[in-house]
Formats: C-alpha cells, structure tokens, sequence
C-alpha cells in the first residue's frame, strides 16, 4: 500500500501550514527530520497513547481496536489546510456506506490551550458526528504528535499577540490494530483514501 504513495511526493511540500514562510531555520530542519524519518520507512511511526476526547473522557488508541484508524493532526483556528482535510475525511465516510462503521476518523488538537472541550465538541460534529476530537497536555500533545512524525510550532506574526501554528498536515491510516500504514499528504482526494481505506479493511480482516 505504501507504494501507491509515491505519486504523492511531491505534494508534501504543501504540507506546511501558510507559516511556513515565518519559520526559523531551526524549526525547518526538525520538520525536515521528521518528514525524512516518516518517508525513510526506517524509523518506526505510531504508538500507543490517552487523550481526553469531546466529552472529557479518557480514550487511548486500543479503545478503536477493530476499526481502521484515520488520524489527523490539526488545530481548531486552522484557517484553511485543516477544514479542508477534515472536510474530505467526511466525505470519505459518506463514500464508505455501512463500511463506515468500520472506520474511526480522529483529530487531535495541537492546540490544547486554545481548543477546549467544548470548542473541540462542536468543530468536529460539523464536519461527522462520528469524528473523535481528543486534546492533552502540551507535554501530551508534543509526545504523540512526535510519535507521528507531525511537526508543529507556535508562530507569532510581527506585531501580533495571537499566534497560528505550522504544523504539517497528514492523515494516518492506522491497521484494526492500531499499526501505522501509510499517511495521506493534504489534498488527497476522498476517492484516492477510500480505495486504500477499502484495501486495509479486508488486509486487516479477522
């Protein structure tokens, strides 16, 4: 499955959320670690974690044991990258039927101090009653985030005492067993995850 990726190459140089052009040259090379340790296919991606879901409950990843996973790193004032991945993931589930029952969408926050429980229960239900939202602690947040291979920092334009954050936007499909399998780069189209989120329902299957 991790070969049907190569078209998508080159488009992880959208990546990176419109603070790019803002960002240090510290911060580029820990994005750049990160993305090579993702693409590399030598690093080992994913894990195990707990996080607070919508309602305030604690969930951690063996909750969705059974259901392929779609897990998405984003954050709430994420003007545009976010809405739009989280939109076609939506869209995704509408496409799956009562295959749908066997996927779990996930958002993580990467912006806990600004996205509340509540703010974070009404973002997803308009995009999929069935979207989990889950937010942690900073040190939470920085420790999954890692695990995934996401980068993300905290950006404050000049003059500006509100902050938007550069993250790099994927979505993970995760195996019934909560295994990583491959990433989708922004932009991938509903049609193009469903046909990988239909291969890993049957490769997963019993």
């Amino acid at each position: 499955m991790k070969s049907r990726l190569l078209p998508f190459v080159g488009a992880l140089l959208t990546a990176f959320h419109l603070g790019g052009a803002l960002a240090e040259a510290p911060r580029r090379a820990d994005s750049a670690r990160l993305m090579n340790e993702l693409m590399s296919g030598r690093a080992t991606v994913g894990g195990p974690f707990t996080l607070s879901d919508q309602a305030g409950k604690r969930r951690s990843l063996a909750d969705f044991r059974g259901k392929v996973v779609l897990l998405y790193f984003g954050y709430i004032s994420c003007p545009d990258v976010c809405p739009t991945d989280l939109a076609a993931m939506a869209q995704l589930m509408a496409r799956m039927g009562s295959d749908a029952a066997q996927v779990q969408p996930i958002f993580v926050t990467l912006d806990p101090a600004r996205d509340t429980t509540a703010v974070m229960r009404a973002y997803v239900a308009g995009f999929d009653e069935r979207f989990v939202a889950l937010r942690g602690t900073e040190v939470e947040t920085r420790r999954v985030a890692t695990r995934y291979k996401t980068y993300y920092e905290k950006v404050y334009p000049p003059g500006s005492s509100t902050y938007f954050i550069d993250h790099t936007a994927y979505i993970y499909l995760l195996d019934r067993q909560g295994r990583y399998v491959a990433f989708f780069p922004p932009g991938t189209t509903p049609e193009r995850m469903e046909v990988m989120v239909r291969e890993a329902l049957v490769a997963t299957t019993g």
